[in-house]
């Protein structure tokens, strides 16, 4: 086994019964369930808006290029999000309009790019989610090495394949997947419990007397 260049065997199996109940959950409802520590913080949507739901399937790409990434398109299954760990850099576009399209055909759920993409334009007229850490114009290389199905750091949040990807206009997220069922229950509940807040805001009977209750504890002084 060659580390830094290799292809790995696929060893998670799909959990559409998961996806079908994570779909629809706002991704900061996740996020709070989860502690607020997960995050990719920096990579931003540059599609539609259309929200995502898939399985990882992790890629970890030189710096630049995009080798690895046109070998996962090809192995990718429908509902599978390629994560990829480009280092972040913006240089070089690991992604165009060309492989979304590729990805559309293939039943891709989205890309997600810890680095940049072009041909912007195009990307925002589809429905294929597409996060990334920023735009550039300048093409990738195609020489490698590179890694698939392994244990990757996208924009700082750790991803491991199988895990449960979910993102809408506020970001993107991973879920564990030895974590989902718990995170799902405790995600539905927060947005349960949001409903309820929404309800009490439009009826005007919304309690907000911890405000000053914090305030009191934290030492401010009322003058």
């Amino acid at each position: 086994m060659t580390t830094g260049f290799r292809i790995c065997a696929r060893t998670w199996t799909s959990r559409q019964d998961l996806l079908d109940r994570f779909r629809g959950i706002p991704v900061a409802n996740i996020s709070d369930v989860m502690g607020r520590m997960n995050a990719a913080a920096a990579l931003r949507p540059y599609h539609d808006g259309t929200p995502l739901c898939g399985q990882a399937l992790t890629i970890k790409a030189r710096p630049g290029d995009n080798l690895m990434v046109h070998k996962a398109l090809r192995i990718a299954q429908p509902g599978d999000v390629l994560m990829v760990d480009a280092g972040g850099d913006l240089t070089n576009a690991i992604v165009g309009e060309f492989m979304v399209a590729e990805a559309v055909e293939r039943g891709v759920a989205g890309l997600v790019i810890d680095g940049a993409v072009r041909d912007l334009a195009s990307i925002r007229r589809q429905s294929l989610p597409v996060y990334a850490a920023g735009i550039t114009h300048r093409g990738p290389y195609k020489d490698g090495p590179g890694e698939i199905h392994v244990a990757v750091a996208v924009g700082g949040m750790a991803v491991r394949p199988g895990d449960i990807v979910v993102g809408d206009e506020d970001g993107v997220l991973a879920v564990p997947l030895d974590q989902a069922q718990s995170v799902l229950e405790a995600a539905l509940a927060k947005q349960a419990a949001e409903r309820a807040q929404w309800e009490s805001v439009r009826a005007g009977t919304r309690d907000y007397s911890w405000i000053d209750d914090t305030l009191r504890k934290k030492g401010c002084v009322f003058e």
